[in-house]
């Protein structure tokens, strides 16, 4: 018998406290709710399934999302960085124009809370060469014929320096090794295994590459290692090679070199040797880089003058500064690109000053006599003789980049740090007068990160339409269970429950069905995401997706979030359709039975 004293409600002898009573009685009718009449067990078991569905595609949804994300975020970061600091012009940070690479600011920004590390790059556009191939087709007449085909490959060289951090690529590797740049120029480069398998290379071979300066050059490179991200769109776009290598492919700096023409400058004739014209030979100033405005010091200040007339008389070195101007060629140096300076060492052997009338061919150009153990080359004239050795400039480029690469520690934390690395950037003047600006890897890739922007938007709205499906299906199954139980309700109210404890029943019912589908859907729903972790049952097209197959990501966090906001809407929904209890008279509940 049941009876009401104090705090407590008492079945038999067993004393139960009163917040336990609408949890007891739930748990008593459960298994009658489960495996109840004919018209109620299917409606039940569908509102199960729905929950579990339900649980399974937001579980799913979540995971492939965020996997999606994290993992192009990731490795399109790992072909760039977070931030990228480089001039102010409206070229791509793949054509940016140099800047010098003693910043004063470098050394701040490393020092700053948050960002992991900064990094000199370069960029230089270039044509790889693939190996020739046979390639054998039918005429139109019928006979067999065959020829020798080489395609060419747009991409990028990414100029790095042996500090860069290759744990991205080394992740990644999977034949051959990192290139390694010493002090001295490496012509070494890392490629992806889209470009090595169009190009028909593996690692060690050679490879033709072509790039455009002043006229185009051919260089070749070594084949270090090989990439694969799956990132298709980005692998076949990107080579790492030595920095340097990209700094004197880009003619950034000046290079500055003497040549000794092939022909002789002809002027008045000597005093002494009237019958002979005064032949002079031509030195010229081979300048390169820059601004393209040269201008030259032959040791008496800049002008713009690029040859010299000489007919040594005893041995010396000529040296020559080139450097560019910005209109003015006698304006001051530091306004302008770093110098470079070249040197040619001149011995003169016989009579001093005797006329450099030397010796030509038919076509009138200089016979030279050159040394391959020494580098030198000769030129004679009846009562002396000339050896040249030139000596060219080390180059400026090495004192330029393409920009600089910041990365941070935290994600999250990208937009704090993008907005007090411009500030720092724009406070600290340049030295160099040069104006400079700082980017996101948002606004670098803005097509991408636009994109997987809406996702979110997506998994909203699957987010809310499965929890309105499994709502509608438990607020159906709620209310079956209510009309065809009246007559309980009808008992419970009699004996003095409330309107509120009978819902609290109803509602833990309802919360143990919705648990139960639940568990269903998170062992379908997890078992699918681990196998496709592992196993990488689904594919993508990496053309389309930028991934070979479908990521996951398993967040604690999101699944926590899933599982108690799906009980707790679900359960606060179904208070609406539970107030139906207050309309049923326990009299003709009863009375119907």
């Amino acid at each position: 018998m049941l009876f009401r004293q104090k705090s407590f409600v008492y079945f038999s002898r067993k004393p139960v406290p009163l917040l336990a009573f609408e949890y007891f009685i739930s748990r008593r009718t459960l298994k009658s709710v489960v495996q109840g009449k004919k018209v109620s067990r299917p409606i039940v078991r569908i509102s199960i399934y729905s929950i579990a569905l339900a649980v399974i595609v937001n579980l799913i949804t979540l995971a492939v999302v965020t996997g999606f994300q994290q993992e192009v975020r990731q490795k399109v970061q790992g072909f760039g960085s977070h931030i990228f600091i480089m001039t102010a012009s409206d070229y791509s940070i793949f054509e940016s124009d140099p800047i010098r690479k003693d910043q004063v600011f470098v050394e701040e920004i490393a020092n700053t809370e948050g960002v992991k590390s900064i990094h000199a790059v370069g960029y230089k556009p270039v044509l790889f060469q693939s190996k020739k191939e046979e390639i054998s087709y039918k005429l139109p007449n019928g006979k067999d014929t065959s020829e020798t085909q080489q395609n060419v490959f747009a991409t990028v060289i990414k100029g790095v320096e042996d500090s860069y951090d290759w744990s991205f690529f080394k992740q990644h590797l999977i034949d051959g090794e990192i290139p390694k740049f010493g002090d001295s120029l490496s012509n070494k480069a890392l490629i992806s295994k889209k470009l090595a398998n169009d190009l028909h290379f593996e690692t060690g071979d050679t490879v033709g590459a072509f790039f455009v300066r002043n006229m185009p050059i051919k260089q070749n490179f070594i084949i270090s290692g090989i990439y694969e991200t799956g990132l298709e769109e980005f692998d076949k776009k990107f080579v790492l090679g030595d920095l340097r290598y990209v700094q004197v492919l880009n003619d950034w700096g000046i290079h500055s070199l003497i040549e000794v023409e092939d022909t002789l400058r002809t002027d008045y004739p000597y005093e002494d040797y009237p019958d002979i014209p005064r032949d002079r030979l031509v030195l010229t100033a081979n300048v390169t880089g820059g601004n393209g405005y040269h201008r030259f010091d032959w040791g008496r200040g800049f002008n713009r003058y690029n040859q010299i007339p000489i007919c040594p008389t005893n041995d010396t070195i000529i040296q020559l500064v080139g450097s560019d101007h910005l209109g003015d060629v006698f304006a001051p140096i530091e306004t302008t690109t770093l110098p470079d300076t070249a040197y040619i060492k001149i011995e003169v052997e016989g009579e001093p000053y005797a006329p450099c009338n030397c010796a030509t061919d038919e076509t009138g150009e200089l016979i030279r006599e050159f040394d391959p153990e020494t580098g030198k080359f000769s030129v004679t004239a009846p009562y002396k003789r000339i050896t040249f050795q030139i000596i060219p400039g080390k180059g400026s480029s090495e004192h330029y980049v393409g920009g600089f690469e910041v990365n941070v520690k935290n994600w999250d934390r990208l937009d704090e740090l993008h907005e007090k690395i411009d500030q720092q950037v724009a406070f600290i003047p340049s030295p160099y007068n040069e104006q400079l600006k700082v980017t996101s890897i948002k606004e670098n890739e803005n097509d991408i990160f636009v994109w997987l922007g809406f996702l979110d938007i997506n998994v909203v709205i699957i987010l809310v339409l499965m929890i309105i499906i499994g709502i509608i299906n438990m607020g159906s199954a709620l209310l079956v269970l209510i009309l065809i139980r009246s007559n309980f309700i009808g008992i419970l109210k009699s004996i003095g429950a409330t309107n509120w404890k009978i819902q609290k029943i109803f509602l833990i019912q309802a919360s143990f069905l919705i648990g139960r589908g639940m568990l269903i859907g998170n062992i379908i729903g997890l078992g699918l995401c681990f196998a496709q972790k592992w196993y990488g049952i689904i594919p993508l097209d990496p053309k389309v997706y930028y991934l070979n197959q479908v990521p996951i990501e398993l967040n604690v966090w999101h699944w926590l979030f899933l599982n108690i906001g799906t009980l707790l809407v679900c359960v606060l929904a179904l208070m609406i359709p539970s107030r139906v209890i207050s309309r049923i008279s326990p009299v003709k509940a009863i009375k119907f039975n």
